[in-house]
């Protein structure tokens, strides 16, 4: 996959109606401080147009990006924030639960977790989810750089208890630094919209 045209289409905050999209959107998820916005701006071959922050919890909405004119990437609110209000972090919630429910062109969705640590309530609460609404959740355990390549499989393990995931489901090492991770990631684009556009 080549990435020659994003643009951030449209933003919907709690209140907010999603739009009825015509093409395939697949769509990322994870907490507060795991790298999905680094991962975001990797994948959109941009440095910063999905917005990194030191202060977790600033993506509070729902942003549809769309690629090339053939699909949404479609970037779902931070979770396990927890110097957010309780208010807040139940809205979000919610809001994250509706749209992976009633989404009628959601194709994919892609889980990240911090490959450096075991998955928390709010992980497997995520992964939950996203199996009850009918999706098959791709993994992506982001920072890889930051553990040895003698520890990977070891962590990739840890993940998958964690999660209690099943044995095929896929677990993507990533890192922003040095794009590990990032042209599986585009491989697996390029099949989801030959099947989608064939359906």
């Amino acid at each position: 996959m080549v990435i020659k045209q994003v643009n951030l289409e449209t933003v919907c905050g709690v209140t907010s109606t999603f739009p009825k999209n015509t093409k395939m959107e697949v769509a990322f998820a994870g907490k507060s401080n795991v790298g999905k916005s680094s991962l975001i701006n990797a994948l959109m071959n941009r440095k910063n147009y999905a917005r990194t922050s030191a202060q977790p919890g600033k993506t509070q909405t729902i942003n549809y990006y769309n690629i090339n004119d053939e699909f949404y990437l479609v970037d779902l609110p931070g979770y396990g924030f927890t110097k957010a209000a309780v208010n807040a972090r139940m809205q979000w919630g919610r809001m994250i639960e509706r749209y992976l429910k009633t989404s009628e062109m959601l194709y994919a969705v892609f889980l990240l977790v911090d490959i450096r640590h075991t998955p928390n309530a709010n992980d497997k609460q995520m992964y939950d989810w996203m199996v009850d609404s009918g999706y098959h959740p791709i993994v992506i355990a982001t920072k890889s750089d930051k553990i040895k390549r003698s520890q990977l499989q070891a962590r990739i393990k840890d993940i998958r208890q964690g999660l209690e995931a099943e044995d095929n489901v896929m677990v993507i090492p990533f890192s922003a630094e040095s794009k590990q991770g990032r042209d599986e990631i585009y491989d697996l684009l390029d099949d989801m919209l030959v099947h989608f556009n064939e359906d």
